[in-house]
């Protein structure tokens, strides 16, 4: 337990996640190099298929947020409270499952747990903030990651606004993806 506490404090520390912040750019840029450069082209349709589900539950959560203004309580967040996490965990996992290396998808798998729950309970503290009791309620209604299927809304969980989408610029993300992925291919092929 003690191991889990030191693990949560070093994802919480203000200095060190400034200095990431600081060099996220630098940084994504050579863990993308390193991991182009350890591809499989036998492993590259089930990372893509991997990585497509996950870029789709994003492109969901984008036409469904209105950053700050509404509680978002629609479309995937009628089934969970932070599906965007879930997605961007998918889209990534499928990159690294392109390795064919179980070790590298279970390191990532890790980081990414304390990475997000860490980072989910920061930004809890100010979607409380925000919304007050609307958010406590649909907290205690809606489960952070894992889907409570029998309480689902199914009119609300197929809310999908464009104007958001084009708003959270969800069509940037996609086309990224997509021109990420050509790339990759390309290169494995």
């Amino acid at each position: 337990m003690e191991t889990i506490e030191k693990i949560n404090n070093l994802f919480n520390d203000p200095e060190l996640r400034g200095k990431l912040l600081t060099y996220r750019w630098p940084l994504a840029i050579a863990a993308l190099i390193i991991l182009i450069l350890l591809m499989e082209p036998q492993y590259f349709w089930i990372g893509l298929l991997i990585s497509l589900a996950g870029e789709a539950l994003q492109v969901w959560c984008f036409a469904s947020l209105n950053k700050k203004k509404e509680l978002a309580a629609n479309g995937p967040y009628v089934a969970v409270r932070n599906p965007m996490y879930i997605g961007r965990y998918f889209l990534i996992l499928g990159a690294v499952a392109i390795t064919g290396s179980l070790f590298l998808m279970i390191l990532f798998s890790i980081v990414y747990y304390f990475y997000m729950t860490n980072r989910v309970e920061r930004e809890e503290v100010v979607l409380a903030e925000i919304f007050g009791d609307a958010y406590q309620e649909y907290c205690s209604q809606t489960n952070r990651f894992f889907p409570a299927w029998q309480k689902i809304d199914k009119e609300a969980i197929r809310y999908f606004r464009w104007d958001l989408f084009f708003k959270n610029n969800a069509h940037l993300n996609l086309i990224a993806v997509l021109v990420g992925y050509l790339i990759v291919y390309s290169w494995l092929y």
